[in-house]
């Protein structure tokens, strides 16, 4: 458990963000369906990522991809179109995460998969491509994880007759899908997106070297210190203004919270608006759902009510984000409901009340979740708060609280 505080009510500094993770996850898998290799450059340096790398780079005939959601989905979707017979598993938790979706639609194109435990989640036997690709039209849910779609995508100019795959119903996360179709354009392969279909023919992908820019979805942390902080003055470098990343978002709503964006050669400048706060910030996450625990925290932190929607995914990540966002809030006096709507209506979570961390200490639990430990962090702007298993910032941001203590935080191990 770690004892963060800060002293003052300022934020002047400069970070250099990492790689982000969801980009080098990508490109990592495209690397290893190439049939050249070429340099990456600014590869994220998170736990996920180096567990990737590592697994592709594996003979082994069991490969443990741990508690990493991502991996473990790119994963399963590389390795039918490998040789020979593997076995990937994770953690307990991963266990718990449903990969039925991903699996069925491998499946209906020819891909050879055994549930080794519980029927639609991990740990799953795949066997070698006999006859994968015979099928070229696939169907997959719109509403589930864009994870399992850009899995199937990455693979498809690979099979033999490429890939016809109909997303069925309302998308979610779209920006991830369009992430891993302009990575994929950059690596020489064409696609049509017409509809609810997307077309990839049979391609070769093209070597060319590649940075990584840095994470939007980290810088989201610093945005909430920012909206916290009296006084500020904050470079972040890395940062593309024209990005891939939905999450980039951030440098146009967080105006709401009074805080302004400013593009430059290194990445951005962040300093304060001058405005008056709205007194309710509305928005639609399901886009950017990754930013919801830490846009959940700022609203509490500044005193505005939040009114998301959006928020579909949220249960079925590293924990359930909506009851431990509810948890969790409630040791600070946020308030999370659930609003009541028609059969049909989005589904719309309310966050309310001013966030007031007393003595003593608020202690936070992070449920595995990277993103819970920092997205809790910036509230020690208020008062000293104690964020347990705090390591599990590995996942996607290793040096967090190291980088931290550059800006002023007290971070007692």
């Amino acid at each position: 458990m770690y004892t963060i505080s800060k002293a003052e009510r300022q934020l002047k500094g400069e970070i250099t963000l990492a790689g982000s993770k969801s980009i080098s996850n990508r490109v990592l898998i495209i690397r290893a369906l190439c049939e050249t290799q070429f340099p990456i450059d600014k590869l994220a340096n998170a736990k996920d990522t180096d567990l990737l790398q590592a697994l592709l780079t594996s003979n082994d005939d069991v490969r443990d991809a741990g508690a990493a959601g991502t991996t473990f989905r790119f994963m399963t979707a590389y390795l039918s179109t490998q040789p020979g017979t593997q076995i990937l598993t994770g953690t307990e938790r991963m266990k718990q995460r449903p990969i039925g979706v991903l699996v069925s639609a491998l499946s209906t194109l020819g891909a050879q998969i055994t549930y080794l435990e519980k029927e639609g989640y991990p740990p799953l036997q795949i066997g070698p491509p006999v006859s994968f690709g015979a099928n070229q039209r696939v169907q997959i849910s719109a509403g589930t994880s864009s994870q399992y779609i850009s899995a199937l995508l990455m693979i498809a100019p690979t099979l033999p007759q490429g890939m016809e795959l109909e997303l069925v119903g309302h998308i979610v996360s779209r920006p991830y899908i369009e992430m891993t179709l302009a990575l994929m354009a950059y690596f020489g392969i064409e696609h049509t997106w017409e509809g609810n279909l997307i077309r990839i023919a049979p391609q070769k992908y093209q070597a060319r070297p590649f940075v990584v820019e840095a994470d939007w979805s980290a810088a989201s942390y610093y945005y909430a210190m920012a909206a916290f902080a009296d006084e500020l003055d904050l470079q972040l470098n890395g940062l593309f203004e024209s990005s891939v990343q939905g999450d980039s978002v951030l440098a146009e709503f967080m105006q709401a919270f009074g805080v302004k964006t400013t593009f430059n050669q290194q990445g951005i400048h962040l300093s304060k608006t001058g405005g008056t706060l709205a007194r309710q910030f509305d928005y639609d996450f399901l886009l950017c759902p990754d930013l919801a625990q830490t846009i959940a925290v700022v609203c509490g932190g500044v005193g505005i009510t939040g009114r998301f929607t959006g928020l579909e995914t949220l249960r079925i990540k590293e924990t359930d984000r909506i009851a431990a966002l509810e948890n969790e809030l409630a040791k600070v006096g946020v308030q999370v409901e659930a609003e009541p709507t028609e059969a049909d209506a989005a589904e719309y979570f309310r966050f309310s009340g001013r966030a007031v961390v007393s003595k003593p200490a608020p202690e936070f639990a992070t449920y595995e979740d990277h993103r819970m430990a920092m997205a809790f962090a910036p509230l020690a702007f208020f008062g000293p708060i104690k964020v347990h298993e705090p390591e599990v910032v590995v996942k996607s941001y290793p040096d967090f609280w190291r980088d931290l203590e550059t800006l002023g935080f007290v971070v007692q191990k």
